[in-house]
């Protein structure tokens, strides 16, 4: 293995590295939220709001992330939607990886006793207020090992973006190997992610350690 040769395929290594945690980023940034949100409404009293919910949470999980791209990308343009190759990455990893979180989220919901709920209106607490100062804290520290299984396959299936012609960063390491005829690239990727899953691995039991006074 090439030292010269691997500090000349590195820039576009580097390249492709940037737009997979950029990915990454925006998809954890957008989902998480979301999949709260939607876990709410899939425990709420409004049956119609549920049954909406459930169909969304249905489809998201029951279908391939890579042919939601596909449907995204090349599909949506049929009737007039229209996402730059990125968007549609983003778009797609958003909606799908939500899924996974609200149904995650709902399950700590769930865990979490009515009388905490009572308790905080008899001391005058709004519902937004309870789940934000009560309920939620309570959840995290829940679903932290559960979140992380899913933060570590976001890591993962952030190569499916291939599918969509996006440089990645297992596409950079595909065009180098079949450009120079050497598997030296990808052992690079495999490097390079094995070291993105290591750091999100650490961020998480930072995580777990400081909620960890909810036991």
């Amino acid at each position: 293995m090439s030292l010269h040769y691997i500090s000349e395929i590195l820039p576009s290594i580097f390249s492709g590295c940037g737009v997979t945690l950029s990915l990454f980023f925006w998809t954890l940034l957008g989902s998480l939220p979301l999949g709260i949100l939607v876990s709410l409404g899939l425990n709420s009293r409004f049956a119609p709001l549920r049954w909406i919910l459930n169909v969304y949470v249905w489809l998201m999980r029951g279908t391939p992330l890579l042919l939601q791209l596909i449907f995204v990308f090349y599909g949506l343009p049929i009737w007039g939607i229209v996402f730059q190759r990125y968007h549609a990455a983003v778009f797609a990893f958003i909606f799908n990886y939500a899924a996974y979180f609200a149904e995650i989220f709902r399950g700590g919901f769930q865990s979490i006793d009515d009388g905490q709920y009572e308790a905080a209106r008899l001391l005058g607490l709004s519902y937004g207020q309870t789940i934000r100062k009560i309920v939620i804290p309570q959840v995290v520290k829940i679903v932290i090992p559960s979140i992380g299984n899913e933060v570590i396959n976001l890591v993962k299936d952030s190569s499916l973006v291939y599918v969509i012609g996006l440089g990645d960063l297992l596409r950079a390491g595909n065009v180098a190997t079949a450009r120079d005829v050497t598997l030296v690239p990808l052992l690079v990727v495999a490097l390079m992610y094995l070291l993105m899953i290591a750091i999100c691995t650490w961020g998480l039991n930072r995580v777990e350690k400081r909620y960890a006074y909810f036991k």
